[in-house]
């Protein structure tokens, strides 16, 4: 675990330079994994373990917006799973712990980089962690395709075929038989919910049942009615509560509803298989494959811990059912290929794009103090009469800010074009986008959105306006409307080119 002592235990501060470590990407933990031994089909095709900054992760998931979750219990869920995008457009699940669940950041960063070692085809698995202050924050493969609670309880158009779900039954054993060869026998709370599939539809089981959900916290979630019984006496998980749990499991695959281990061995035990499969599936099933699972079940809902089977059980038990290998999941799922839809092209960015897609304030302002007031011509004419005293006054104020924002003297600035713009007489976009970089320079992002805004207002066709809109959405955390306004701003630009060629 080297690498996780010496770089993984360092609490970032994103704030502190979020422009820079926006920049940067997250950092690789390769040294640390390359110890295990990851299945050879996706060790390639999967990031190496890496950690996130807390502005990465903020970035893909829109601020942690309440639109991203998707854990099983919404909003009220002890720890919330948010769908997140990265820049480099993968999607990624992030598994947010509750205040102060692990605050040894020690130990959390040294159980993340552990089951990040894992690389299997049967797992969503662990790409990364963010461990800032006292956020604590795992970073996982996204599964587009739902749960099998989904799948199974709450289908829509059509329930899981009978081989579908012994192809289910059997990933999963697989990947429990991996994660424990590897070192890792333990699984928390394992049920449907924690059981994923992907885009072609192939089940996978979640890495973040490998951690538990606190330090010290409670490791079954689900009605104690679901719980393996050594669990009730003595609150610890072994490797044979996970095979209890699993038992669970094929319940749910066999009956196609959440019923209470008990009930269902009572139901075996009374010779009642028929009655415990699933109705839904209209005896379209195999009764002595079914009658095999049945006794799997059996005895993986064993009391006594020792009369269980093992993980290499399992897979032994139900790697022959594993029926119609050529026929891909999404058309026993009954679902639509998933397609990545092609991104959309990203305009060319000016030297003003540019610096206002990497933040760069300073590049900002250079470019504003070279434009000086050219963008202005058109939004203003003044009669003679009102060239009063009033009037030389506000352009003097004008000017005094100028010096000062030509100086960097940007608390001065914003007194003056304050001055301006409050007298109302000249309206001047240039003068708002001065100002809302100096509200940017000052850490006020608000105020300086609202000028942005303001700019945009007096001329709507503006691409500055739009720019400078786009910077103050990104330092407020909203990335995904800082980059739709940078694109429409580059757009604009574009629009203009075409019309001074064209004149």
């Amino acid at each position: 675990m080297g690498c996780c002592q010496s770089s993984c235990l360092t609490e970032t501060h994103p704030e502190k330079d979020q422009s820079r470590q926006q920049q940067q990407e997250p950092r690789n933990h390769s040294q640390a994994v390359s110890g295990a031994g990851p299945d050879p089909a996706v060790a390639n095709g999967v990031p190496s373990f890496s950690e996130f900054s807390l502005a990465d992760l903020k970035a893909a998931t829109n601020n942690f917006s309440s639109d991203n979750i998707v854990s099983e219990s919404g909003e009220k869920a002890p720890n919330l799973v948010y769908k997140g995008r990265l820049q480099n457009r993968k999607w990624i699940a992030v598994k947010k712990f509750t205040k102060m669940a692990w605050p040894d950041s020690k130990q959390f960063v040294e159980e993340a980089c552990g089951v990040g070692k894992l690389r299997h085809r049967r797992l969503a698995n662990l790409i990364g962690y963010c461990c800032d202050g006292d956020e604590r924050l795992l970073v996982a493969e996204y599964m587009i395709n739902d749960t099998l609670a989904k799948h199974l309880f709450h289908w829509e158009n059509q329930t899981i075929e009978w081989a579908m779900r012994l192809r289910v039954a059997t990933c999963i054993a697989e990947a429990l038989d991996y994660c424990s060869s590897e070192g890792h026998p333990l699984y928390h709370d394992l049920n449907a919910y924690r059981v994923l599939f992907d885009e072609d539809g192939d089940p996978r089981l979640s890495c973040f049942g490998l951690m538990k959900n606190s330090r010290d916290g409670k490791s079954y979630s689900t009605n104690l009615a679901y719980t393996p019984p050594e669990y009730l006496r003595n609150g610890r998980v072994t490797p044979e509560s996970v095979i209890y749990s699993f038992g669970t499991v094929l319940v749910d695959l066999l009956s196609g509803k959440h019923i209470p281990p008990s009930h269902a061995l009572d139901m075996i035990r009374g010779k009642n298989i028929v009655l415990l499969m699933d109705s839904h599936l209209e005896g379209k099933f195999s009764m002595e494959e079914a009658t095999v699972v049945v006794g799997l079940a059996s005895q993986c809902l064993q009391y006594e811990p020792r009369e269980r089977p093992s993980v290499k059980d399992l897979v032994a038990t139900l790697a022959p059912l594993h029926t119609k290998p050529d026929v891909p999941s999404y058309v026993m799922l009954g679902i639509s290929k998933y397609e990545e839809a092609p991104p959309t092209p990203q305009r060319p960015l000016s030297p003003m794009g540019e610096a206002c897609s990497r933040l760069d304030l300073t590049a900002i302002h250079q470019i504003l103090v070279m434009n000086h007031y050219k963008d202005d011509e058109g939004t203003n004419e003044l009669s003679f009469q009102e060239w009063t005293q009033q009037m030389r006054d506000m352009l003097e104020a004008r000017k005094r800010g100028d010096y000062a924002f030509r100086d960097k003297d940007f608390k001065t600035a914003i007194d003056c074009y304050s001055q301006f713009i409050d007298v109302g007489t000249m309206v001047s976009p240039t003068v708002f986008a001065r100002r809302s970089l100096c509200y940017l320079f000052c850490d006020q992002p608000d105020a300086a959105l609202a000028d942005a805004m303001q700019a945009q207002i007096v001329n709507p066709e503006w691409p500055t306006a739009f720019y400078m809109q786009s910077v103050a959405l990104a330092k407020l955390d909203m990335h995904k409307d800082a980059a739709d306004m940078l694109n429409e701003a580059a757009g604009l630009e574009e629009k203009k080119q075409r019309v001074v060629k064209g004149s």
